[in-house]
């Protein structure tokens, strides 16, 4: 037991220290064992979400229903009744288990997966804690922003992925509907759908990146425009390549959701780049010559980073320390 409390006196003694320190520096040794206790407090959420998830796989949560039956729901549809194979005696729909421990399996990668969303915002925040003193004020306001920006377009996409997995179901499982039936597998399925879930959410943030770069002054708009129809073609077939299934109508809903973030980010960068623009002629930087100097403050500053002219104030003299020469050897 004599590990467990030294690490919390290391780290109590570690806080008293930061909270005395008002520039934050730390030395190496401290940001190892800053970083050290900040992913262990994030993989013990990350446990305890995987539980919680375990759990909620099978067990109703009082009118939500379970995660089980969310990821079945749209291959329960009563619209692909006429599609599926009737393997229950009661005619309940259900999937397959061809291997031993299969449902158990997926149990765990899905309630772990779930578990990990639903506390993001906490293991997150241990990964930004950890970061944040690193930043300037204007870029901690800045990643907050994009950081909720992008959390609400990955749950765009994924919402938008699960209403879709029902129709592409419906036209992958018609096809040879007259001589096939269908019963599949609950790995294969689960896989399916989250596959389906994280490509639609992540593909939601690539306006986003667009946006971040023009931000930047890495891509202007007159650029993006004129990419404008490559981009366009270019959207439609990561589509085509990035949707597991095969199914038309996945590959054209995310396809013209893609066009019109992508147009969404390009308006947003003309609103920035137009701003920008007064912004310099409001200044005079576009009115300067290559040869004229900028107007800067070029007076040089001493060591000390005081500008000639400047009071300085004298700094307060240190009472001389006393020498113990019987400690000198």
């Amino acid at each position: 037991m004599a590990g467990p409390f030294r690490w919390f006196a290391e780290r109590r003694e570690r806080g008293k220290r930061r909270r005395g320190n008002p520039d934050g520096t730390m030395s190496l040794k401290e940001h190892l064992y800053e970083l050290r206790y900040r992913l262990g407090l994030a993989m013990l959420v990350i446990a305890i979400g995987a539980i919680f998830g375990f759990i909620w796989f099978q067990v109703r949560l009082g009118p939500i229903p379970s995660l089980g039956d969310i990821l079945t729901g749209p291959y329960c549809q009563a619209d692909l009744a006429p599609y599926r194979a009737d393997i229950t005696k009661d005619g309940r729909c259900a999937l397959l288990q061809t291997e031993p421990f299969e449902i158990f399996l997926v149990q765990l990668q899905v309630g772990t997966a779930a578990g990990a969303v639903l506390l993001s915002p906490l293991w997150l925040y241990q990964i930004w804690a950890f970061i944040t003193p690193g930043l300037y004020a204007k870029e901690r306001n800045f990643a907050r922003v994009f950081v909720g920006i992008g959390a609400l377009l990955f749950i765009a996409g994924a919402v938008l992925a699960y209403l879709v997995v029902p129709e592409g179901l419906k036209v992958l499982l018609g096809f040879g509907s007259g001589n096939w039936t269908t019963a599949l597998t609950g790995s294969k399925y689960i896989n399916f759908v989250i596959t389906m879930l994280f490509i639609f959410g992540v593909s939601f943030l690539l306006p986003l990146v667009v946006v971040m770069l023009n931000r930047a002054g890495v891509v202007s708009y007159e650029r993006l425009s004129k990419w404008r129809r490559g981009l366009m073609m270019g959207l439609f077939v990561f589509a085509a390549i990035a949707t597991p299934g095969t199914d038309p109508i996945s590959m054209v809903v995310l396809a013209i959701a893609l066009v019109l973030l992508f147009e969404m980010a390009i308006q947003l960068a003309r609103i920035h780049d137009k701003r920008k623009a007064k912004l310099r002629a409001a200044e005079g930087w576009d009115a300067l010559n290559d040869n004229e100097a900028a107007p800067f403050d070029y007076t040089p500053s001493d060591d000390d980073g005081n500008t000639p002219g400047e009071k300085v104030e004298p700094a307060a003299s240190e009472p001389a320390k006393r020498v113990n020469y019987d400690d000198a050897t």
